[in-house]
C-alpha cells in the first residue's frame, strides 16, 4: 500500500520530494522519503509541458523476472506510485493511502525501456479519489491500471 503526500512538482517540498537538476532525470523529481520505491526504481515523476502528471524510470537488469521481462510485481509497483503522480493536485497537501489497485497485463518490458505511466482522474470526492492509467515501455502499452486512493490526512 503506497502513502504519498500530493502536489507532484519539480521543486522540493517537506524536504521528500526532490527535483534532479543535472544528468538523465534533469528536470524531474524524485520522492527520497519512500525507501521502497527508491530501492524498486528509482521512480521519477513530472509535470509535462501539457500539465499532465507523469511518471517514469529506466528498465534496468534489476527489474527483471527469471525469463528476462520486467517482472509484474514491479510494474504494479510503479502503477501504485504513478497513482499519486496523477491524483497529485486532487490531494493537493494530504496524505493518502492506497485502497484498490488493479492492473491488467498488456505486454511485456525489457533492459533498456523507458517506463512511464499516464492517466486520470475519473472521479474526485472529499475523501476518495479514483484514477486510471496506461504504463508504457517505450511508448507500447503493457499495463492498463485502475486505483482508489483514501485521503487520510493533512500534511
Amino acid at each position: 500500500m503506497s502513502e504519498q503526500s500530493g502536489t507532484a512538482g519539480t521543486t522540493e517540498r517537506d524536504n521528500r520530494l526532490r527535483a534532479i537538476t543535472t544528468g538523465d532525470w534533469a528536470g524531474w523529481s524524485t520522492w527520497d522519503s519512500d525507501a521502497f520505491e527508491q530501492r524498486a526504481g528509482p521512480f521519477y515523476e513530472r509535470v509535462d509541458a501539457d500539465g499532465d502528471r507523469v511518471s517514469a524510470f529506466r528498465a534496468g537488469p534489476e527489474h527483471m523476472n527469471g525469463g528476462g521481462f520486467m517482472h509484474g510485481g514491479l510494474l504494479m509497483t510503479f502503477a501504485d506510485s504513478a497513482l499519486f503522480t496523477i491524483a497529485g493536485a486532487e490531494l493537493a497537501g494530504a496524505f493518502g493511502v492506497t485502497m484498490n489497485l488493479s492492473g491488467d497485463f498488456l505486454d511485456s518490458a525489457r533492459v533498456g525501456e523507458f517506463i512511464e505511466a499516464r492517466g486520470n482522474i475519473t472521479r474526485a470526492a472529499r475523501s476518495t479519489i479514483f484514477v486510471r492509467g496506461l504504463v508504457t515501455a517505450d511508448q507500447r502499452p503493457v499495463l492498463s491500471f485502475t486505483g482508489i486512493i483514501r485521503k487520510v490526512g493533512r500534511r
